[in-house]
């Protein structure tokens, strides 16, 4: 049960976290963060991925609980939050996913949980739902949809507007969206923006969190700034810009954590032209050398973890080609984009890079047990010394080749995961957020291992949201919002905060003014 304390506290704000702490396995999320919120505003929240945005929402949501702060909600301190006395406080939420039963019609959805029933007996009215539904989404969106239609029917805008009506049934006091427009197109954002303003006016306080700096400033009258785990800024948007917002977001002590760049470039190794997948990304042309570090960056629903998924055969392109050394390369599936000698390692490495429950020696030549194959049988000396030569030269801190890949720390996971492919005869390295969930030492190596990569002749297409990661690890970067590329920067030349700009829409909305 949650303790609580009643204490005289600024009735103007509704929502007040101070000094809060959470750790995961030794890494702190949240390292004495604070969020304080005005009723009746829309309050944005921004910062960089890993910089504590979700973790905080977890806690306001009771998904996770602090080790250490205070939460207080309209005027009362809670030591701990629940997911049901959240909603129970007033406190909805609109996620990312959208998190709806999919057989479900849309009456089903919105009322579920509070059916109405037939009189004093156990059945649902039906007919009531359906016509309430029809009310509902026509007085908050003036829109009309089928009562009877199943979710799964309906498209990425349509469930949102779902959720959200849903919430606003239940009569919240404040409202947290998590990144809404990532999926949305222009109209269909600018209707939400109608609806956040009228909810403001009507009384019902906002929390945006969003990459997207544009929309904060557009529709939130005070921004939160987070880095690193700690609120670095709370400033009001008519005393700034989305230039000063992104400097604050920017951590720029980076020291000597990349390595110096010392690679000759050679011939073209890669052409990509005019791919596109319809729906996600539209026509990308670009081309790679080798010894090149290539940089791609975007927010979500900007296409760049398409492409990567397009170009590792994980996803069909609707048109374009890919020529890898001269040869047009038809890569419909991950099997065919390793005969070209590509190599992918996942963001996620524990779901998708390594076999947590195999050891390292098998991980680390599962891609490549036919050079091992003699007449038929598996050389397990050639192997075993295979093994051992990679994990001297990547430093991986295991208990012998034998120790299982769950028992090693996420750094290294993430060696045995690129291991994998230096055991193959591998030119092409994709590497997606190879740095995410690491500590800062485990970054250096893997920035060295990089390094020592294009030394020898590989070459790299590192997709990041660490913007100092790609300043400091590519050659250039293509940058991609709303499923274009917008612009091809020069990383000798570039900054964090100009990337930053072109990839949350700064960069296009100053454009459009002048």
């Amino acid at each position: 049960m949650s303790q609580i304390i009643r204490a005289e506290t600024d009735s103007a704000n509704i929502l007040k976290l101070s000094q809060i702490v959470k750790t995961f396995g030794g890494a702190r999320a949240l390292d004495g963060a604070g969020l304080t919120v005005k009723r009746g505003t829309v309050h944005g929240l921004v910062g960089q991925n890993g910089a504590g945005k979700s973790t905080l929402i977890k806690v306001l949501a009771g998904l996770h609980q602090p080790d250490d702060g205070a939460i207080e909600i309209d005027g009362t301190t809670h030591t701990r939050l629940t997911p049901k006395l959240a909603e129970e406080l007033g406190i909805h939420f609109i996620h990312q996913d959208r998190l709806l039963p999919p057989s479900f019609t849309v009456g089903e959805a919105l009322f579920f949980g509070d059916e109405p029933s037939l009189g004093a007996t156990p059945f649902l009215d039906r007919r009531r739902m359906r016509h309430e539904a029809a009310r509902l989404l026509k007085f908050y969106f003036e829109i009309e949809l089928p009562p009877n239609v199943l979710i799964s029917e309906l498209t990425t805008a349509e469930k949102q507007i779902i959720q959200i009506t849903r919430a606003l049934i239940r009569k919240p006091k404040l409202l947290v969206f998590d990144e809404p427009t990532a999926a949305l197109v222009r109209q269909e954002a600018d209707i939400l923006f109608r609806l956040i303003r009228r909810l403001a006016g009507e009384g019902v306080t906002i929390l945006y969190i969003s990459h997207y700096l544009r929309e904060i400033e557009e529709i939130c009258q005070t921004v939160t700034i987070l880095r690193n785990g700690r609120d670095v800024a709370t400033l009001a948007l008519s005393e700034t810009s989305a230039e000063e917002i992104g400097q604050l977001m920017i951590a720029r002590e980076t020291g000597d954590l990349f390595p110096a760049r010392q690679v000759r470039l050679g011939q073209d190794l890669l052409c990509v032209q005019d791919l596109a997948v319809t729906g996600k990304f539209e026509p990308v042309s670009f081309s790679l050398r080798r010894g090149e570090v290539l940089g791609i960056t975007g927010l979500l629903g900007s296409g760049a973890k398409d492409l990567m998924r397009v170009l590792f055969g994980l996803e069909r392109a609707t048109s374009g080609t890919i020529v890898h050394e001269d040869r047009n390369v038809g890569l419909a599936s991950p099997r065919d984009a390793a005969k070209a000698r590509f190599a992918l390692v996942p963001e996620d490495r524990r779901r998708h890079g390594v076999a947590l429950d195999m050891s390292v020696r098998e991980n680390v030549t599962i891609a490549s047990l036919g050079r091992f194959l003699r007449f038929g049988r598996l050389d397990r000396k050639a192997e075993a010394g295979e093994t051992d030569k990679l994990v001297r030269k990547l430093q991986i801190k295991a208990d012998g080749r034998e120790a299982l890949v769950r028992s090693l720390s996420g750094g290294n996971q993430q060696k045995v995961a690129i291991a994998k492919w230096l055991a193959r005869d591998t030119d092409l390295y994709l590497l997606d957020e190879p740095t995410v969930g690491v500590d800062i030492g485990a970054k250096a190596e893997i920035y060295a291992l990089i390094a020592g990569l294009v030394s020898s002749g590989a070459s790299v297409i590192l997709l990041s949201t660490d913007l100092d990661e790609l300043v400091g690890m590519t050659d250039r970067v293509l940058v991609m919002f709303r499923g274009r590329v917008t612009r091809e920067l020069q990383s000798s030349h570039t900054t964090a905060n100009d990337i930053l700009a072109e990839a949350t829409g700064a960069r296009e909305r100053l454009r459009h003014v002048n």
